[in-house]
This record gives structure tokens, C-alpha cells and sequence, in this order.
């Protein structure tokens, strides 16, 4: 009678599992590491839009701060003078914005009161809108460029997840080259461990899907 063929052993069955499953989780990490890689890339774009959009309300801001610097100095020349007539002009054409602050300010009588700010500047009635809108696009850049961090982070751990699972690629595949049974059973269980930790670990990361 011919010998029964030889059974597969269970070292080929779990090596053979494990180059399977750790080549989809190469792949799989490869593929998210790229798409991390792209979100990042892509908010990135926008914290550049949105500085940009930033500095231009800040230049608008300085702007109509000049603007009111310049009509206000006229107007107390103005009236320093005497020039009624050209005061009034000038006051007439503040700035809807600085308007409520000369008020205030005049309010405080600030010839005779020296505890009067010193300009309608200081009042807390002066508010620009395009200043608060460039502080609001400032923060809005940061919370982006956070954003852009938290995505590069990500994307470098999915590539060390490719290592790690490419570790275990080498281990079982070493596995099944082997002859000396222990030495065989050690790098395959090694092999099965690395895999593991490094499942267990990429389970908690985010994941991005192309839409």
C-alpha cells in the first residue's frame, strides 16, 4: 500500500492566514495613509485661502482706521481754529462706524475732564467690522491648521502601521521557510503578534473614505 499523503501542517494554515490577512492590512493602511495624506493637503489649501482672506479684512481694517485717524485730526484742526463751517463738514463725514465713538467721546467732555480718554480710539464703542472679521478668520486658520496637524499625524501612523504589518509579512513568510520546528512556531507566533498589536492599534485611528 502507497504512504497517505502528508497533512498540511497547522504552521502552513496560520502562515498562509497570515501573509493573507497582513497583505489586505498593507494595503488597506497604504490606502489610508494616502487619503490622510490628502486631507491634509486639501485643509491645508483652505487655512491658506483663509489667512489670505485674514490679512485682507486686516488691510481693510487699517484702512478705514487711517481714514478715521485723518477725518478726526481735520476736524479738531477745525475746530480749533474757530472754523465752524469746516468743522462741521468734517464731522458730518465720519465714518458711520467712528460716528458712535466721536459721540461717546464727547460725551466724556474730554477738554475739561482729564480723566477723559485721550481719543475716541480708546472708546470701547469703536469696533471695526472688518477687524473683527479678520480676528475671526485668524482663529479660524489656526483651528484649520490644527486640523492640518491632527491629519499629517495620521497619516504618518498608517505608514508606520504599513511597517509593522510588512514586519509580519516577513515573519511568516520566514516561518515557512524554516525546518527546526521551535524556531519555526517562534517567528510565526512573533509574526501573529506584531500583526495583532498593530490591528488591535489601527482600530482606534480614524478612517477617511473616498466619497
Amino acid at each position: 500500500m502507497s504512504e497517505p499523503a502528508s497533512r498540511v501542517s497547522w504552521h502552513e494554515v496560520v502562515a498562509t492566514a497570515l501573509l493573507a490577512v497582513a497583505a489586505v492590512a498593507t494595503a488597506w493602511s497604504s490606502y489610508q495613509a494616502m487619503r490622510w495624506n490628502g486631507e491634509q493637503a486639501k485643509t491645508a489649501g483652505r487655512v491658506t485661502a483663509t489667512r489670505i482672506d485674514a490679512a485682507t479684512a486686516s488691510g481693510r481694517a487699517n484702512f478705514e482706521t487711517m481714514v478715521d485717524v485723518t477725518t478726526l485730526t481735520q476736524w479738531i484742526d477745525a475746530f480749533a481754529s474757530g472754523d465752524e463751517e469746516l468743522a462741521t463738514f468734517y464731522f458730518e463725514r465720519f465714518r458711520p462706524e467712528f460716528q458712535p465713538a466721536v459721540d461717546a467721546w464727547i460725551a466724556t467732555k474730554p477738554r475739561t475732564n482729564p480723566d477723559a480718554p485721550r481719543t475716541p480710539f480708546a472708546m470701547p464703542e469703536y469696533q471695526l467690522a472688518s477687524r473683527t472679521e479678520a480676528e475671526r478668520l485668524d482663529a479660524e486658520a489656526e483651528i484649520l491648521a490644527a486640523r492640518v496637524r491632527t491629519d499629517i499625524q495620521r497619516a504618518s501612523n498608517y505608514v508606520l502601521a504599513v511597517v509593522l504589518f510588512s514586519v509580519s509579512l516577513f515573519f511568516a513568510g520566514m516561518s515557512t521557510k524554516l525546518t527546526a520546528p521551535r524556531l519555526r512556531t517562534l517567528t510565526l507566533v512573533i509574526g501573529c503578534a506584531v500583526f495583532l498589536g498593530t490591528l488591535v492599534w489601527i482600530a482606534t485611528f480614524p478612517v477617511s473614505l473616498s466619497v
